[in-house]
């Protein structure tokens, strides 16, 4: 890998928000968007940005032509793990950032994804990529482990159908992360499925999408009456909201609803 010849000030990471997307793009090309330390820092400014109460989506993008080549090794060979005096990895706290966001989030790939990049990407609810993309578990070739990465990626993928990739370090394509379930679409069109993606949640309640989405990342293995009566509980509690009188009332009058009609 190569270090970066940017100048210091400039941002490694670019935000932009347009009509309730916030746009955040990896911007190193010079040696592939590798997470380096300033990188990941700049990572946590733009979420910062994309966290405000006026976004209602989040795009994880890149510039050209990786999307993320993992961990910086010039980096980490001279200054070892990025870590901060308060103890969390600050590549770990990017990614809990990610899923944890009460906007969904999406990780547009049109280029290869390896080691931290995948654990990056797979820590956002959709990841649309284009079919030539392909992606790889490096690290135990040069002698680690995918040890931070792992969480999010075995909560989307089961063991056994990563098991080769991970102790190999062999590469796949985007049919194959399709099939396991690393990615959810596979598009030539990758702007076009982002935007219809982000159309749909835009039309959804702001609340309503923001609960949906702790449901898909709820824990699992709470006894089945006890989920029952929590989420029961959760669907009475949006019935009666505002926002959720607002979205009937609207369907009965043939309206779109409030938020609807501020995009």
């Amino acid at each position: 890998m190569t270090t970066s010849v940017r100048d210091v000030g400039t941002s490694l990471v670019r935000v932009a928000v347009a009509h309730g997307v916030a746009t955040i793009t990896l911007d190193s090309p010079e040696n592939r968007n590798a997470l380096s330390t300033r990188l990941v820092a700049d990572l946590h400014t733009a979420l910062d940005r994309a966290e405000q109460s006026d976004v209602r989506v989040i795009v994880l993008d890149h510039v050209p032509p990786a999307f993320c080549a993992g961990a910086d090794l010039r980096e980490r060979t001279t200054t070892g793990t990025p870590t901060t005096a308060s103890g969390p990895n600050p590549m770990a706290s990017a990614m809990q950032r990610l899923r944890d966001a009460a906007q969904p989030t999406i990780a547009a790939v049109r280029g290869p994804a390896r080691a931290g990049g995948i654990g990056l990407m797979a820590s956002c609810d959709l990841v649309v990529v284009r079919p030539e993309v392909d992606f790889a578990f490096t690290e135990v070739r040069i002698g680690v482990a995918p040890a931070i990465i792992s969480v999010p990626i075995l909560r989307r993928v089961g063991w056994s159908a990563i098991a080769a990739p991970f102790l190999t370090g062999e590469r796949f394509d985007a049919a194959e992360a399709r099939r396991i379930g690393l990615v959810t679409h596979v598009t030539d069109d990758v702007d076009g499925e982002v935007a219809r993606l982000c159309d749909g949640v835009r039309k959804g309640g702001p609340v309503a999408v923001a609960a949906t989405k702790q449901l898909l990342h709820r824990n699992q293995a709470q006894a089945f009456d006890e989920a029952l009566t929590e989420m029961s509980a959760l669907s009475d509690s949006l019935f009666r909201s505002d926002e959720g009188m607002e979205g009937m009332r609207s369907f009965l009058e043939k309206r779109l609803p409030r938020w609807n009609e501020e995009r």
